[in-house]
């Protein structure tokens, strides 16, 4: 029996996967969680062999939710299953410990074939995870990749409009850490002003340009 929880902060959708699993034989959904902090809590209350989770949570994102996860069980595997199909998005779940990337384009099928297979230790991406992968590599034009999963979550959040102190407590840290963490991003990315940062999140796929900075 493979052991699944489920990580989407949507209950609709995440009744819909646990019917869908919990169906076929050999899945059992043992646990849902709507945040990071609420995934990160259920991971230690469950004895769950894969963790299906979106990137789009309340508060932290998914990538932070799989990094603290995979501190606490590192054994757990890890399978994305999101809306988001940006090469930064992407190399920071991976980063993070993710096994596999699937878009929600995918068939029911995919996402239970996905499971089975991260369960066994092998990787798995939808055709277009592959195909943004292997343009990354080819182009090199990866600037978000100097990131490591922590400072993109705080560029995110950033980008996203969420202040210094908000972003301290969603990631439970102190403001002047995060402070730190956006002088190194700045340096790493050689942007000296958060319109810099704006331009270049929304380059990668990682905000509408639309969109403000409130930091």
């Amino acid at each position: 029996m493979i052991r699944i929880i489920l990580v989407d902060d949507h209950a609709v959708v995440r009744t819909g996967y646990r019917r869908l699993l919990d169906a076929e034989p050999g899945l059992q959904v043992v646990g849902e969680a709507a945040s990071a902090d609420e995934a990160n809590a259920l991971v230690l209350r469950t004895a769950a062999d894969v963790a299906l989770v979106d990137l789009s949570l309340r508060g932290s994102s998914g990538i932070e939710a799989i990094r603290r996860m995979l501190a606490r069980r590192p054994e757990l595997k890890v399978l994305v299953l999101s809306m988001h199909e940006g090469a930064g998005h992407v190399t920071q779940a991976l980063r993070s410990g993710a096994m596999g990337y699937l878009t929600k384009y995918c068939e029911p099928a995919d996402v239970i074939d996905g499971i089975r297979r991260v369960a066994a230790g092998k990787r798995i991406f939808s055709p277009e995870i592959t195909q943004v992968l292997a343009e990354e590599a080819v182009d090199g034009d990866g600037a978000l990749s100097q990131l490591t999963p922590r400072e993109f979550e705080v560029l995110r959040m950033l980008v996203h409009g969420e202040s210094t102190s908000g972003i301290a407590s969603n990631m439970h840290l102190s403001p002047k850490t995060v402070l730190n963490y956006l002088t190194l991003i700045r340096q790493k990315l050689n942007a000296d002003n958060d319109f810099k940062l704006l331009h270049l999140a929304a380059r990668h796929g990682l905000v509408d340009m639309n969109r403000t900075i409130n930091a």
